[in-house]
């Protein structure tokens, strides 16, 4: 008997061009002998597109999220984080194929869409885990109200434009500044190139374990961005002062209004995302092609220099 494997399809299906990627891939996996796992909705989609799929498998109804071995992924970054959080729980990678703009998560383009599920149905790549947040809230008695976790970054931000939030920040639970601001970003690595570097925040690799603080439009003179070891804890306090109301986002997925005196904690979580990566170069050449970065006249390393991977 053949061995039994399920892989899920994450699309964005209310775009044509994702929702044409994903009958293709799914046509893929069941010439191959395989049938696709998708989410409902998903489903729906998918079988108006293409009735052919109708014996599409059922995610969390057919096939639990334990029983996956991998993820490809279609569309752009957001995608993806739809993606980590349908497979929070699991070990299974998720592999994306961008369709998207900057796309820094995915491993390939849309041209290279067949390759790739050639590549994932041989099981040709490998796994590389990343970081992500634990967030807590806790109101003004000390009580958890909400909980969630992220990838990229958890902020804290206002809640109405012509209002802004007084805060105190706090590392390793004391204080280092109060101020007020149109809001605090809390990254990981893998955030590092998405609102936090938006916001002016550092570019880390994703080899370093680290956590990200970085104020957004903030009224201080010490308001600059912060980066922490992978142990330490971040806190973000709504003063009970300020005039205006907050509200917490989780990638931007999750979200959670905040109430007077409330506190964000953020620290790592012991559930990293897992990544499948086709190929193990280094990260400066993904800055360069994702951002289209000028390296023009470069000579490169010469004689005696030792260039590591």
């Amino acid at each position: 008997m053949s061995e039994l494997r399920h892989l899920l399809v994450v699309a964005h299906t209310g775009r044509q061009d994702s929702l044409n990627a994903g009958v293709q891939v799914c046509r893929q996996l069941i010439a191959a002998g395989l049938v696709p796992v998708v989410s409902a909705d998903e489903r729906a989609d998918l079988v108006a597109a293409a009735p052919d799929l109708e014996m599409l498998h059922l995610l969390d109804v057919d096939v639990a999220k334990t029983e996956l071995e991998l993820v490809i992924v279609l569309g752009g970054d957001g995608t993806i984080l739809r993606a980590a959080e349908l497979a929070r729980g699991c070990n299974a990678p998720l592999l994306g194929v961008n369709l998207g703009h900057v796309g820094f998560l995915a491993e390939a383009d849309r041209e290279d869409l067949t390759a790739t599920v050639d590549r994932a149905l041989a099981r040709d790549y490998t796994v590389e885990e990343r970081l992500t947040l634990a967030v807590r809230v806790k109101d003004v008695d000390s009580e958890v109200i909400w909980e969630s976790w992220a990838l990229n970054d958890a902020s804290v931000e206002k809640a109405s434009r012509e209002r802004s939030l007084e805060v105190a920040i706090e590392v390793d639970g004391r204080p280092l500044s109060t101020f007020g601001c149109d809001g605090v970003v809390m990254s990981t690595p893998t955030g590092s190139t998405a609102y936090s570097f938006s916001a002016g925040g550092p570019v880390v690799w994703p080899s370093v374990e680290a956590l990200l603080m970085v104020p957004l439009s903030a009224h201080a003179l010490f308001a600059r961005p912060l980066v922490v070891g992978p142990d330490s804890s971040l806190a973000v306090e709504l003063l009970q002062r300020s005039v205006g109301s907050g509200v917490v986002w989780c990638d931007g997925r999750r979200t959670f209004d905040l109430p007077s005196g409330s506190r964000v904690i953020v620290r790592k979580s012991p559930i990293p995302v897992r990544l499948a990566r086709l190929s193990m170069g280094p990260f400066t050449d993904r800055l360069v092609n994702k951002f289209a970065l000028p390296v023009a006249g470069w000579r490169g390393p010469t004689g005696e220099e030792t260039v590591r991977p």
